[in-house]
């Protein structure tokens, strides 16, 4: 059992508390679900559970934190290691060896368990997450999603009793995320594993949990079981928002809750169409030409014959599997990486070729890691430092970056920033080069459902300036919402080529909430349905 007694807490350096007199009890043996608005204290409170706050974050810790029955103030998190593993939300912060196989073995070695063992552990581990064909393979060659697999599989192979997850599923793509979510519900129902979960995407997680746990501020903390903590948030999945302005009793928490009360909403639809999406292209000619492009990493193919062109103001959303190449074609577009086969031309030049202002006036890439472009101590300094490289009068990128998330501390370090502020500070930067063509890795990884409306209002704005954006995405509701046209790639080659409408509505994988629950109509979000019926 856990239980956090009057906690406070505050981070060195800060003037205000990051959780305040909190109390909470997690039992044991269920997966609790961590939730609450991005940068609210979901983090930190994963932290303190495993005394990596105050031990190794340092910091004013009052009030007690127990797990199963130690002290986390006296028991740093050496002393933890044998019953808590933690999954962090960047994995590569927690890697300390350069193979797959090391790593999962690395936990195990420290604390002497038998060769033998620690063999079978791992074997065992690798095929639970799907992780045995690639167990030879260096981290670094490894895709965002895989690496995230691979954290999850180095946490289990010590033995935990409690396992901590600060978004897991948020680089995996939805079949994926289902694997690791099911992997973990058998951990608790076979072995008796605690779980805890910090995760913004409640469409994916939320049939897993027995309980929820709401952080809507420092100093307010609401836990219980989920039907009843979700009936007091907005912070809710797709088919929780549809059941509620349905009329539905009780909202439905899942698909399959959801498709028992939609007979009468699909009738309802059934003569009507959903809106065309916003942003469709509305210039002639191709922004980006990718023809038959191939891109090998030594013996391994990433991509193969791939075809494809966008046009101004399109927004195409590339989806696929974790490895199938979606971060090696924006590498390529931007000029990162060039193709060992094809060519490829952002407004008909090569982007491998150009060089400073002349490349960040076309073309712009915000990575998986928005934290990875930003180089300055400061926003302050950031800002100053993009309006230098992209020629533009001192107070450029400070006034993008207020447009697109006002009131952020010109003070505060980048990565200090909440994960929506790092991604809206990244795309002020790059959007200071006033590129043509806009390119995003996925763009919604740590952000809640406010934020993730954001940066859909962001993304619909320029493409309305007549902009291309191409971002690869394992969300499927935002690919619902912003999308003009999806892509599906698969072991490097183009399996799906479309309208987002048509190839999301056909896919089982990726078939948003929404079109789930009504298939077989084809609507895809909760706002098409409301402008239908509000018509």
């Amino acid at each position: 059992m856990i239980t956090v007694d009057e906690v406070t807490f505050t981070y060195p350096g800060c003037a205000s508390p990051a959780l305040a007199q909190v109390s909470l009890t997690i039992e044991p043996a269920d997966v609790t679900l961590l939730i609450g608005a991005t940068g609210s204290g979901k983090s930190t409170l994963l932290r303190l559970l495993n005394g990596h706050a105050p031990h190794l974050t340092g910091g004013h810790l009052v009030g007690s934190v127990r797990v199963h029955g130690r002290d986390t103030r006296t028991h740093p998190p050496r002393d933890l290691a044998d019953l808590i593993g933690v999954v962090p939300q960047d994995p590569r912060t927690c890697f300390v060896t350069d193979r797959l196989e090391d790593e999962c073995a690395y936990a195990m070695e420290q604390q002497g368990i038998p060769p033998a063992t620690m063999r079978r552990r791992v074997a065992e581990v690798l095929d639970l997450l799907s992780l045995t064909e690639l167990r030879h393979r260096r981290l670094s060659t490894l895709s965002g999603g895989q690496r995230q697999r691979v954290a999850i599989a180095a946490a289990l192979t010590s033995g935990p009793r409690i396992l901590l997850l600060d978004e897991p599923t948020s680089a995996l793509d939805p079949g994926a995320a289902e694997e690791v979510l099911a992997a973990i519900r058998r951990l608790t129902d076979d072995l008796g594993i605690t779980v805890v979960i910090a995760e913004h995407r409640l469409e994916r997680v939320l049939g897993y949990a027995d309980a929820v746990i709401a952080v809507d501020s420092p100093h307010r903390l609401r836990a219980g079981p989920t039907a009843h903590v979700l009936a007091d948030t907005d912070l809710v999945p797709p088919v929780v928002h549809l059941g509620r302005w349905a009329g539905w009793q009780p909202p439905p928490l899942t698909v399959r809750e959801a498709r028992r009360h939609a007979a009468g909403l699909a009738e309802r639809l059934a003569d009507s169409a959903p809106p065309a999406p916003t942003g469709a292209a509305g210039a002639s000619g191709e922004a980006v030409t990718v023809d038959r492009v191939g891109v090998r990493y030594g013996t391994t193919t990433a991509l193969r014959g791939v075809t494809l062109g966008i046009r101004p103001g399109e927004v195409v959303a590339l989806m696929g599997r974790n490895g199938s190449g979606k971060t090696t074609l924006l590498s390529a577009v931007v000029g990162l990486r060039r193709p060992d086969e094809g060519t490829l031309s952002v407004a008909g030049l090569d982007p491998a070729r150009l060089r400073g202002r002349a490349l960040i006036s076309r073309v712009g890439l915000v990575p998986q890691e928005p934290a990875d472009l930003l180089i300055a101590g400061t926003v302050e300094r950031e800002c100053a430092l993009s309006d230098v490289d992209a020629q533009r009068p001192p107070g450029h990128t400070r006034a993008l970056l207020d447009s697109l998330t006002p009131g952020i501390n010109p003070t505060s370090h980048p990565r200090d920033l909440s994960e929506g502020q790092r991604l809206c500070c990244a795309l002020a930067v790059i959007l200071a080069g006033d590129p043509a063509v806009i390119l995003l890795d996925e763009p919604t990884r740590g952000l809640d459902y406010r934020a993730k409306a954001r940066l859909v209002a962001i993304l619909r704005r320029l493409a309305a300036e007549n902009r291309a954006i191409l971002l690869a995405t394992h969300d499927v509701e935002l690919a619902a919402e912003v999308a003009t046209r999806l892509v599906i790639l698969a072991d490097g080659e183009v399996l799906a080529d479309g309208p987002a409408a048509d190839v999301l509505a056909s896919s089982p994988m990726f078939a948003p909430q929404v079109a789930k629950v009504l298939a077989p109509l084809p609507w895809l979000t909760v706002t098409q349905v409301q402008m239908a019926l509000d018509a």
